[in-house]
């Protein structure tokens, strides 16, 4: 079994590990290149100019904006959405009544339907969810607003999205809204496998659903809700914050750059300003702070791993 044991996994690794340095780590090698001149993204000409983007980096108010507001997207989006799915999905799975004939432990009745509601945003796309909230936050005509007026609180009429101090929060409640149904799914399908015998155990001993969930569930979920951390920051990092925010505010990015996060941030600048130099600066700061906000959540959720 040991003859050709290499030549086989080489064959294997070859092609993916190929790829991989093409699509993904060569256009981050360009990214750091390009960042050192002076090219605006349309003109195959351009000079080394040093550290100059850098400097301007440091003096650009803008994106120490889009930076703090990227950190709050990173650390609360994770926070609010991964404690609501290990919520929900405890109750879908364990938090039930006993019933006369039934198992010791299960979930509240009609958990397999609200599985299917929760996770229902996720088969929409996330353009599609932030037009819909989009009208719904229209201070005029907007849903939301019209709902409050029908309850006859025609006093509280926020602007939403036009609020400077709101509009950041509404656009993350649109993150939690559309994303935490796929954790209640996936921590649903490890709770599953965890063993009823240590629930009953637990039940035995006179623990409580809170007792229970923080003495038996979350700790054998650990590495599921640590990955699924890591996961979720980076997607508020990116791709997901960048679609809320481009589509759904003014601006986009406003009103007054409440916001602007990096990644919205570098694509008004390659593409808008025509800075593309600049715009790489600012996204070698996001791989940053991508990369240390990963590294940071593995080093403090590092447990010693519980088998069952």
């Amino acid at each position: 079994m040991q003859h050709g044991k290499y030549r086989f996994i080489v064959g294997f690794l070859a092609v993916p590990l190929g790829l991989y340095a093409l699509f993904v780590i060569w256009p981050f090698i360009q990214s750091i290149y390009y960042s050192f001149t002076d090219w605006t993204g349309l003109s195959p000409e351009f000079s080394m100019i040093g550290f100059s983007n850098y400097e301007r980096l440091l003096d650009d108010d803008v994106f120490w904006k889009s930076l703090q507001h990227s950190v709050l997207f990173a650390v609360l989006v994770p926070l609010v959405t991964l404690g609501l799915a290990l919520f929900f999905a405890f109750m879908l799975n364990v938090g039930g009544r006993r019933r006369r004939g039934g198992p010791v432990i299960s979930g509240v009745r009609g958990s397999s339907f609200y599985k299917i509601v929760y996770f229902f945003p996720q088969v929409l796309s996330i353009a599609i969810v932030a037009l819909l909230f989009a009208f719904a936050y229209n201070p005029d005509s907007g849903a939301i607003n019209s709902l409050l007026r029908a309850v006859g609180l025609d006093g509280v009429q926020p602007l939403w999205l036009g609020d400077p101090n709101l509009a950041l929060w509404c656009v993350m409640a649109v993150i939690v809204w559309s994303t935490v149904g796929f954790f209640v799914v996936l921590f649903s399908a490890g709770m599953a496998s965890i063993p009823a015998d240590l629930y009953e155990a637990a039940l035995l001993d006179g623990a409580g659903r809170a007792t229970t969930f923080f003495k038996v569930t979350l700790p054998l979920l650990w590495d599921t809700v640590q990955s699924g951390w890591v996961y979720m920051g980076i997607l508020a990092l990116g791709a997901e914050s960048f679609a809320v925010v481009q589509i759904m505010t003014t601006g986009p990015g406003g009103p007054d750059y409440s916001t602007t996060v990096m990644v919205l941030y570098v694509y008004q600048k390659a593409f808008r300003d025509g800075q593309a130099a600049y715009a790489t600066t600012i996204g070698v700061a996001l791989l940053v702070v991508t990369l240390a906000f990963a590294a940071l959540v593995m080093k403090l959720g590092r447990r010693e791993r519980l088998e069952y």
